[in-house]
């Protein structure tokens, strides 16, 4: 792949084995910080999202699914769900909200980079759904997708997690992200409209982050 072919793995600046050595180290040395720091239960949940990017979805489904996206998603997740117990103590109602808003952001997001980098996945022979299907298809699911992101992250505010300001914000791009997913179902071109999605998801995930920081509040 041209994005990848630089990178030291393919470069064979380093051996696969050492690669798993190090990366093994690191996972083992992240996991007693993370768990002496922050507790057991959020260590728990970054070590299942760590087998689930590893296992279920690289050594897996990667190279056989069009579908190993939605499995990815949960390992996507997995971070600010993790951060959310460590601050928190405990999973409720605003760790699922947030898992269910993660997920829902990554499916569009990833789909997009295998839109405008379809190339370079046929050619690495990953089947991801633009190349297994074409990206009419596509664009439906991404249409979707947003539509279910923007129902889900106003629950935050109507949980009492979040202020108006939250809702303000979020609501705004988010629309603005469907109006232009929904344009895609008409675009001409395939790659310049994929590009302004992975914009457009980029934009709203950080719109979603930051203000979720801002404007917190504590649940009754």
């Amino acid at each position: 792949m041209d994005r990848t072919r630089n990178r030291v793995l393919p470069r064979e600046l380093i051996s696969p084995g050492a690669s798993a050595g190090y990366a093994s180290l690191l996972f083992i040395a992240g996991m007693i910080i993370l768990g002496r720091a922050s507790g057991a239960p959020a260590a728990a949940i970054v070590a299942a999202g760590f087998a689930v990017y590893v296992t279920l979805y690289s050594l897996c489904l990667k190279r056989v699914s069009a579908y190993g996206v939605l499995v990815g998603s949960l390992a996507g997740a997995a971070p600010p769900l993790a951060g959310y117990c460590a601050a928190a103590g405990r999973l409720d109602a605003g760790a699922a909200i947030l898992l269910a808003i993660f997920c829902l952001w990554q499916v569009p997001h990833a789909y997009a980079v295998a839109v405008f980098r379809s190339d370079d996945y046929a050619a690495a022979s990953i089947p991801v759904l633009p190349v297994r299907q074409g990206t009419r298809g596509v664009r439906k699911r991404i249409a979707c997708c947003v539509a279910l992101f923007v129902g889900v992250v106003p629950m935050l505010t109507f949980a009492g997690y979040t202020g108006y300001g939250y809702l303000a914000v979020t609501a705004a791009s988010g629309l603005s992200w469907l109006c232009a997913a929904l344009f895609g179902c008409k675009a001409s071109d395939d790659r310049l409209w994929a590009r302004r999605q992975f914009i457009f998801s980029l934009l709203n995930v950080c719109a979603v982050s930051v203000m979720m920081s801002i404007d917190f509040a504590h649940p009754a």
